[in-house]
């Protein structure tokens, strides 16, 4: 069983990817998607997404990082993944799953589900484009409007060369909405030869079990329930290990915010504070609370003073 932490542009960031790998249970990481539209893109933007191409492709637990690209049109993908195979990273990975509008209406992400040779033609060029010792891996969702498609399209990413493929179980259309339909990823895993990772919908350890009971999958990628549940991979990956308490929650604000001191403008650092914040009070319920108390602060440090006041008191 492996486990990887998904992508999600503006959440899971290298200060994330640092918090949650050491807390463990995972196994890889995918970087944020590098928006590749009409130009080679410089060194500079891909050491901004992954940092840790810095440091071998790891996070500072060892964790494996791979860069995610995402765009439309072969020979410029490719282009940009020579770039980034010239840096050093342990993957490249495709994303033809993001649901965002502005992503879809550009001819990016879900959007490329309609098309299951675009699929193809795009995972080969960026195959060739890097040595061949780079994994190159897509992620994809069942489909763009409906799931006709969906067993093709997995099967265009296989046949260009991709070593493994990630699906999260829903439509372009269905967005994040439950239920994620882990039945069609079974048949998925049947007609492919390479690993398919399961995603969507994975909140608890019980959800683990059961889509691993539906799937098939040995292989799970977690976003939002990770976020969430900062301890939900480690106690996935050992039974024995429990719901991190209240208090190691606040905590892990703390480490969270020290972190955060790397990113410039405190107003960013603010808005990701509170980002958390929020998306843990479906799991915390005291968090639900923090975040009404502090939804109009601008100042990391006002937030951390009523979150470090919470932790004395």
């Amino acid at each position: 069983m492996s486990m990887t932490l998904a992508p999600m542009e503006g959440v899971v960031d290298v200060y994330m990817r640092d918090i949650l790998t050491k807390i463990g249970g995972f196994d890889l990481c995918v970087s944020e998607f590098v928006r590749v539209s009409n130009s080679v893109l410089p060194v500079a933007v891909y050491h901004k997404y992954c940092p840790e191409l810095k440091t071998g492709g790891r996070t500072p637990a060892g964790v494996p990082v791979h860069v995610q690209l995402m765009g439309g049109e072969p020979q410029i993908l490719a282009e940009n993944a020579e770039v980034v195979g010239s840096l050093g990273p342990l993957g490249v990975d495709l994303n033809f799953g993001c649901p965002a509008k502005t992503v879809n209406r550009r001819d990016a992400g879900a959007s490329l589900l309609r098309f299951p040779h675009r699929l193809h033609d795009i995972v080969s060029a960026v195959r060739k484009a890097v040595p061949a010792e780079i994994p190159v891996s897509a992620k994809m969702r069942l489909g763009f409007e409906d799931k006709i498609l969906y067993l093709e399209n997995a099967l265009a990413i296989e046949e260009a060369g991709a070593v493994k493929l990630t699906v999260h179980a829903r439509t372009k259309l269905e967005g994040y909405r439950a239920p994620a339909h882990w039945e069609y990823l079974a048949p998925i895993r049947e007609a492919l030869t390479i690993p398919v990772v399961a995603n969507g919908e994975i909140w608890t350890p019980e959800d683990y079990l059961a889509c691993k009971e539906v799937s098939g999958c040995t292989d799970f990628m977690i976003g939002r329930g990770a976020i969430a549940r900062p301890s939900l991979a480690l106690e996935i990956a050992q039974l024995n290990a429990e719901k991190f308490q209240w208090s190691e929650i606040l905590a892990l604000l703390v480490q969270y915010n020290t972190l955060l001191g790397g990113m410039d403008g405190p107003l960013r650092r603010a808005g990701r504070l509170k980002q958390w914040i929020k998306l843990l009070g479906r799991t915390y319920e005291p968090c639900s609370d923090l975040f009404i108390s502090i939804r109009r602060f601008q100042d990391p440090a006002e937030i951390m003073a009523v979150v470090k006041s919470i932790s004395t008191g």
